[in-house]
């Protein structure tokens, strides 16, 4: 069990923090647009500029940022990389992606705990 609590350094503490706070405040606002009747993505792109300029750079941000997982994931050889990518399109990319950075901080923890040499920051062999 201590080897597990290990892997939990404190970047992955807080992106696993900014992963929840990412899922309860997207659904606090998607629930309330459930509730509202809603049209959720017409709300998106017509609620003027403003609010597709945000549309706009958050997609861009969640595309990119999904390419870096399935790159990164397989570089660690983290399984089911492409589940976050899905999940995002359930609960939302503010979740997935800091959760994602989490587990791969507690992947770049234990591979360093095994083998030295691959710690982040090791001089190149």
């Amino acid at each position: 069990m201590s080897e597990l609590r290990h892997h939990w350094t404190p970047t992955a503490v807080l992106y696993l923090v900014l992963s929840l706070a990412g899922l309860v405040g997207t659904w606090t606002f998607n629930v309330l647009a459930i509730v509202q009747l809603r049209d959720f993505i017409g709300d998106l792109v017509t609620s003027g500029p403003a609010v597709s300029s945000i549309t706009v750079d958050l997609l861009v941000v969640a595309v990119a940022g999904s390419a870096f997982i399935i790159v990164e994931a397989r570089r660690l050889g983290m399984r089911f990389a492409w589940l976050y990518i899905v999940l995002s399109g359930v609960t939302a990319f503010a979740f997935t992606f800091p959760l994602f950075l989490a587990m791969r901080e507690r992947r770049l923890t234990a591979r360093s705990a095994t083998s030295p040499e691959t710690a982040p920051g090791a001089p190149a062999a």
